[in-house]
């Protein structure tokens, strides 16, 4: 089936989430972290793009771009074509290190980003992991100018920092209340072309003709399917279509799964 189109984005800004192949972790130690960071600000420069935030986390990467010239595409098959090449050689993986389709959602107003840098931001603080302001890999410093920022910055800031009067601005918005009216953690989830794509992706590597076989699945089998769909974006009533699955039973997994570990 093919891809649905990427939406274009008025403003040129764009939310962009990477994740690792069946959530496989991508960065096993700083000097990967550092790799990935240098091969994205020479791929996005190369396009002529900017940097509005970024955020490693174990096996995703959170990013805000900016690209007038609508080379995202090409750019980040660049970036993720490099880094795995990277990755594969060092560590002896073998196959897919990256889901074969990266996130991407239009920014296109001034509340929406404004969500969307926090929502990057605090990404460590919803996995448990350390305060926003003390997570090494992401660009927070790099909008504070706290003792963290990378030697080089990565991001162009001003346009962010414009509209918050500063960096004392950017930090009350990390620490202030979720901007849910801004809809941006629903904008998270896949399309319906997509949500299909993803499942008949999971039900081949699982070794299953379609994923309705999740029903017939052990309990905790059962649980880790619904739990890998949604962390990959799928709503519940996808995940209920998908799978056969009751509404029900798929939200109780996914409460469960929020309880023990926020997904980012």
């Amino acid at each position: 089936m093919a891809n649905a189109p990427r939406r274009r984005s008025e403003t040129g800004v764009y939310h962009v989430v990477v994740r690792g192949n069946g959530r496989q972790v991508l960065f096993y130690d700083d000097a990967d972290r550092q790799a990935f960071l240098a091969m994205l600000a020479r791929r996005t420069s190369d396009a002529g793009m900017s940097i509005w935030a970024w955020c490693l986390m174990s096996n995703h990467v959170h990013m805000l771009l900016e690209d007038q010239r609508n080379e995202l595409s090409h750019a980040m098959q660049m970036l993720l074509t490099g880094y795995a090449r990277y990755f594969n050689d060092k560590t002896g993986h073998v196959g897919h290190v990256f889901q074969q389709r990266f996130f991407s959602e239009p920014i296109e107003s001034e509340r929406y980003l404004m969500a969307a840098v926090r929502y990057v931001h605090i990404n460590p603080e919803k996995d448990g992991i350390e305060a926003a302001s003390t997570y090494r890999w992401s660009s927070y410093a790099e909008y504070t100018g706290g003792a963290l920022a990378t030697k080089e910055p990565l991001c162009t800031t001003r346009p962010v920092l414009d509209v918050l009067d500063g960096p004392q601005g950017f930090v009350e918005l990390c620490e202030g209340a979720e901007l849910h009216e801004a809809g941006f953690e629903g904008s998270l989830h896949l399309s319906d072309a997509e949500a299909i794509r993803l499942a008949d992706e999971i039900a081949r590597a699982r070794g299953f003709a379609h994923l309705m076989e999740v029903r017939k699945l052990p309990r905790a089998e059962r649980d880790a399917v619904i739990r890998q769909l949604r962390g990959n974006g799928m709503t519940i009533n996808q995940v209920e279509r998908v799978t056969g699955v009751g509404r029900s039973i798929v939200a109780r997994v996914h409460e469960r799964s929020n309880a023990k570990s926020p997904l980012s």
